[in-house]
């Protein structure tokens, strides 16, 4: 059922707005009304499907999610590639979603309203750049993939005329773990969620759950504190890196799998920390203010400027 929130009884809906944050494995939803609601929800779909049957299940979701019921303009916060002419050249995460229209997909799903799609990152970036009031900033986002964005000046770098800041796909270790865009030792392949939760099944010799590695590392057993630490080292790496070319303020760690593991940051914090020489300390690292919600609410930002 969809979380609603500051509801007012008998108050008339009014046209608004929606950001939408398209998941490799979740999609979530929020509505801010003309007279001041404001509503979520979010749904899990299943593994690797053909598009069609994704777009069904989304259209099906948005169908019982009021806000969405009359909205004027539409954010979406998109984790695939997409072309200038609006297909998705890539989604490893899907890939049954490679070839679609993705323009023409998502104005089927709000005839008559404005529709906007950007990276998830580069949207998550500007939401925290947002909340922070910090113009020149990195945010990373660690869940079923590492996504980022980095604002510089107040603008989101390269920019939408360029390009998405992929620092997932930075390779970080030419020797390391096979990506899924093809590639080896991009830092996805080592620090996303998955990435993490196969390393400590390899070092504890049998499957490990998200839950089994929460309560592993709170009990600080060596398995989890080692998986934890080269998913940490391998975040580090690309931060100093960055901060190196291009020296934003501040850097911010965020995203599902980041948020659920609170051991996550201090790790990283430490790792970073060693990565500083005389004169040019990396930057400093806060959490994300607004968790796992960052991209989704860049999504609703960039419904505002339609």
């Amino acid at each position: 059922m969809p979380a609603l929130r500051d509801q007012r009884p008998g108050a008339a809906s009014a046209p608004g707005r929606l950001g939408i944050d398209v998941g490799g494995t979740k999609v979530a939803f929020r509505a801010e009304s003309g007279d001041g609601r404001t509503e979520e929800s979010s749904f899990t779909w299943g593994p690797h499907r053909d598009a069609d049957r994704d777009l069904a299940d989304l259209a099906a979701h948005l169908k019982e999610f009021p806000g969405a019921a009359d909205v004027r303009a539409v954010g979406v916060a998109m984790p695939a590639t997409v072309g200038p002419d609006e297909r998705i050249t890539a989604w490893p995460s899907r890939p049954a979603w490679t070839g679609l229209a993705l323009g023409p997909a998502l104005r089927a799903l709000f005839p008559g309203a404005k529709v906007a799609w950007a990276d998830d990152g580069d949207l998550g970036a500007l939401a925290e750049a947002d909340a922070a009031d910090c113009p020149n900033l990195l945010y990373v986002g660690v869940g079923t993939g590492v996504g980022g964005g980095l604002v510089l000046n107040g603008s989101l770098c390269p920019g939408p005329a360029r390009g998405s800041f992929e620092i997932g796909h930075l390779v970080i270790d030419r020797d390391g773990p096979e990506c899924v865009c093809g590639r080896h030792g991009c830092l996805q392949a080592t620090a996303s969620g998955p990435a993490t939760l196969a390393h400590a099944t390899a070092l504890r010799g049998g499957p490990v759950t998200f839950d089994e590695l929460r309560a592993a590392l709170r009990d600080r057993v060596p398995w989890a504190v080692a998986a934890l630490d080269r998913t940490a080292r391998a975040l580090a790496t690309a931060i100093a890196g960055v901060g190196e070319l291009l020296h934003p303020e501040r850097a911010v760690l965020g995203g599902g799998f980041a948020e659920g593991i609170p051991a996550l940051l201090g790790t990283l914090t430490t790792h970073l920390a060693a990565l500083s020489r005389p004169g040019h300390p990396t930057p400093t690292l806060t959490p994300a203010r607004l968790g796992g919600l960052s991209s989704l609410r860049g999504a609703v930002l960039l419904a505002r400027q339609l």
